[in-house]
């Protein structure tokens, strides 16, 4: 089990690295999802206070520190190690990496879906979840005048987006037009608006943790559909040949793109004059697809399959 939860958190800091792709995506087809967001959800100050009542080692178990330990460690640690790998491949094998997670996304949909019951209360969550997933990676950036306050909103809004499984909190920090403003803090240690931001992702991933887990507890099969959905909405975003329609400009002038329409291997080859790579994205979304297939083979896929201490 220790060995199975730090994988999960270095393909969830793998998957970090990727901006549209969501860490919540891989804790939920890992089937550690209802775990984390459980044991997130009770991190509050009156649980906390029952310290004394429950002492050092009860409160530890009582919020599972190991777990959450253990999956943030592997997390940061692959993002730390990846990140560079990562960038150089986005930069130069994009079709490849993004035909991976494709493959992986696309592979969990069936997986998760077939544990679903067919029913109108079920196609109703999955189309709202496909509304929801698709409609969010087609905002366009805002211009925001960067506050306190907004830093605060930002934080909150991007966290919750970080453990919807198909968004990405950065992506979501973009459409806010925070996304620079927060890079260049990181860059530049700017700990006043690190910490606005910080205190917004606090505040956010407690509150929207409890409300997800209460869905969870109360409407577990409707509540997946959605997630499902939400998941199935966001592959357009991972097709691996694409056409950028709208991007920013980093802080290094490199371009990163924001909006992107799905196009045809011929068209994206024709577009861009270089080899559209159609064996190597073959290979590579397969490997995605013989990740969830061992997951769901080794009966790790199911929905709530991770919840256990």
């Amino acid at each position: 089990m220790k060995l199975r939860i730090i994988l999960v958190g270095l393909m969830m800091g793998a998957a970090e690295v990727v901006p549209g792709v969501s860490g919540g995506t891989i804790a939920f087809i890992s089937g550690f999802y209802e775990r984390l967001v459980g044991a997130i959800q009770r991190f509050t100050p009156l649980q906390l206070w029952s310290y004394r009542r429950l002492g050092l080692k009860g409160l530890w178990l009582e919020l599972d520190i190991n777990f959450l330990l253990m999956l943030f460690g592997a997390m940061l640690c692959s993002m730390l190690l990846l990140a560079n790998t990562v960038s150089y491949l986005l930069e130069y094998h994009p079709v490849l990496i993004w035909a991976f997670f494709f493959g992986l996304v696309l592979a969990s949909v069936f997986a998760l879906g077939r544990h679903l019951a067919v029913g109108i209360a079920t196609s109703v969550g999955i189309s709202a979840g496909i509304a929801m997933g698709y409609g969010l990676t087609q905002l366009v950036p805002m211009e925001a005048e960067v506050s306190a306050f907004a830093l605060f909103t930002g934080g909150c809004i991007a966290v919750c987006a970080w453990i919807l499984p198909g968004l990405s909190g950065s992506f979501i920090l973009l459409i806010l037009g925070l996304y620079q403003t927060v890079i260049l803090a990181i860059r530049d240690f700017n700990w006043m608006v690190l910490a606005y931001v910080g205190v917004g992702c606090a505040v956010g991933l407690i509150a929207f943790s409890r409300i997800l887990s209460l869905l969870l507890d109360r409407f577990h099969k409707l509540t997946v559909a959605v997630l499902v959905g939400i998941m199935m909405g966001s592959l357009p975003k991972l097709w691996p040949w694409k056409r950028t329609t709208s991007y920013v400009i980093r802080d290094d002038g490199s371009h990163m793109p924001i909006i992107q329409e799905p196009m045809f291997p011929g068209a994206y080859a024709e577009l861009n004059g270089i080899d559209p790579c159609l064996l190597g994205a073959l290979l590579t979304c397969l490997s995605g697809l013989a990740v969830v297939f061992l997951l769901d083979r080794f009966g790790m896929l199911t929905p709530g399959s991770g919840d256990g201490k």
